[in-house]
């Protein structure tokens, strides 16, 4: 099997924030950590990215912008690179999925697809 050249993975670990959070005014404070990693046999640049935030009441909110926490990192096959960000919602759940835009040393643009993932804070006991 060989490696394809334009191969992005992207995986998210998202984590409620309760002590930056006020349920009461329906603020809801998410982070969440991306590893993107480099599968391909080429370097890749990341340029910008594309988030499409959903909270519960289906209220989508876009991010677009350059590079991710103020840089654009340039990856190398087999290598990762690691980010922690976050978001804010009016509702104690939603989703958030995207991408981002790629650009390989061979001068390729490819998108980097972000899976949907869910922001749910945790079951309050009573």
């Amino acid at each position: 099997m060989s490696v394809k050249p334009y191969d992005v993975s992207v995986d998210v670990k998202p984590a409620y924030l309760a002590e930056q959070s006020d349920p009461s005014n329906h603020h809801f404070v998410f982070a969440y950590t991306v590893t993107i990693k480099n599968n391909g046999s080429i370097p890749a640049k990341l340029l910008a990215r594309h988030w499409i935030i959903t909270d519960g009441d289906g209220e989508t909110q876009e991010v677009i912008g350059e590079g991710v926490v103020g840089e654009t990192p340039h990856i190398q096959p087999g290598e990762n690179f690691r980010y922690t960000s976050g978001t804010m919602m009016k509702t104690p759940i939603g989703t958030m999925h995207g991408s981002y835009q790629m650009l390989a040393d061979d001068g390729v643009n490819f998108d980097a697809e972000i899976p949907s993932f869910s922001l749910t804070v945790p079951q309050m006991l009573h």
